[in-house]
């Protein structure tokens, strides 16, 4: 089976939706079936070129630009990684402090006897 036979988008009766406009489609159903239209566009340009450059021979230029993708695909994700642990941190604190708003003496006692 050769890859034309696989990615053929043409034959899939639920991307077929988009090009009728449906009137049993919500508006939601139908972006969300135009941005998976385009991520199957997205991912057949992808493998055409991945295709591309695996048959041809491996060259330095392209190992090193390689090289240089994956170490930044790596930072991206570390600090990707990094931001959601801070929020999560942060929203934790949020809540502690929202719980020790509420353990105050509630007849309006200070402890400096005021």
């Amino acid at each position: 089976m050769d890859e034309s036979t696989v990615y053929n988008d043409g034959r899939n009766p639920l991307l077929s939706l988009t090009a009728q406009a449906s009137s049993g489609v919500s508006p939601l159903e139908q972006e969300v079936l135009d941005e998976y239209q385009r991520l199957l566009n997205n991912m057949n340009e992808l493998s055409s070129t991945l295709a591309s450059l695996s048959g041809g021979p491996m060259t330095l230029e392209i190992a090193e630009g390689l090289r240089l993708l994956e170490r930044k695909v790596a930072s991206v994700y570390t600090l990707m990684k990094a931001s959601v642990y801070s929020i999560v941190l942060q929203q934790g604190q949020m809540e502690g402090d929202e719980g020790s708003a509420f353990t105050g003496d509630d007849e309006g006692n200070h402890p400096d006897g005021a």
